[in-house]
């Protein structure tokens, strides 16, 4: 080079590459966009249409003298004021039910066989979100050495994934979507005739995930709802049965298998 020749010029950035930064700022840009959608889109169905709890049935459990009731941000206790059994059912609701609900169905396992009944808060209203373990909702409750772990519906179904960490599983309306098969747990199953949404043939087509000494009772006329307190579910079957003999079927069933924990 000499003196004379012209310096070269300063070399550019490719164009190339600086379009391609800005399709992958674009794309970040999207993805960020609709993760946070979708976070807020789950926040808000999950407030939305949540099934409250009949007041009647709850004012009944909240008069009751032989229930103690202790709510806590993560469940609601109940305790026999009397006696108490040294037994407890860790009870997890279905998707987007008040854990309330359930307070009067249970009433009678509380009020007459002594067992503490613990009704989960589920983060969102949705147990599938929950990722807590079962030791969150038994802690409620220290002075109880024997744990069933169960729940309604979808509840049911997360029931069956902490089962292994308790000393038995109750379903109420639901089943597994794991093999509990060779677990060796106490298994009690409680269905309706007219459930809807659990439907008898579905409790059926689950039955080899559950022990084989599993013990599978249906109540006659029990629909999906009849298992709570919240009014009738889009796509759930005509019960026939009262809440009262509900109750107190439940109870006699629920309430035998505990005890002989």
């Amino acid at each position: 080079m000499t003196a004379n020749d012209p310096l070269p010029e300063p070399e550019a950035a490719p164009k190339s590459r600086r379009r391609g930064l800005r399709v992958l700022w674009w794309i970040l840009g999207s993805l960020g966009a609709l993760i946070v959608l979708a976070i807020v889109g789950i926040l808000i169905w999950s407030q939305v249409g949540v099934m409250a709890a009949e007041p009647e049935p709850l004012a009944e459990v909240r008069s009751n003298p032989a229930i103690e009731i202790t709510d806590t941000d993560a469940g609601i206790v109940l305790a026999p004021a009397g006696d108490a059994a040294d037994v407890g059912l860790v009870y997890i609701p279905g998707a987007k039910v008040d854990p309330w609900a359930y307070a009067y169905k249970v009433s009678g396992l509380v009020a007459e066989d002594g067992v503490t009944v613990v009704i989960t808060k589920p983060w969102l209203n949705l147990a599938f979100f929950d990722v807590r373990p079962l030791s969150t909702f038994t802690g409620l409750a220290p002075d109880i050495d024997t744990w069933l772990v169960g729940g309604h519906s979808l509840g049911g179904v997360r029931a069956c994934q902490l089962a292994t960490d308790a000393d038995g599983l109750a379903l109420f309306g639901s089943y597994c979507a794991n093999d509990l098969s060779e677990s060796g747990l106490p298994v009690i199953s409680v269905s309706g005739s007219e459930d809807g949404l659990s439907t008898p043939e579905k409790i059926a087509d689950a039955r080899h995930l559950l022990p084989a000494d599993a013990e599978m009772h249906e109540i006659d006329g029990a629909s999906h709802a009849s298992f709570g307190d919240y009014g009738p579910q889009p796509g759930d079957g005509t019960p026939t049965i009262s809440d009262e003999d509900m109750r107190d079927q439940l109870t006699a069933l629920v309430g035998g298998f505990a005890l002989a924990r």
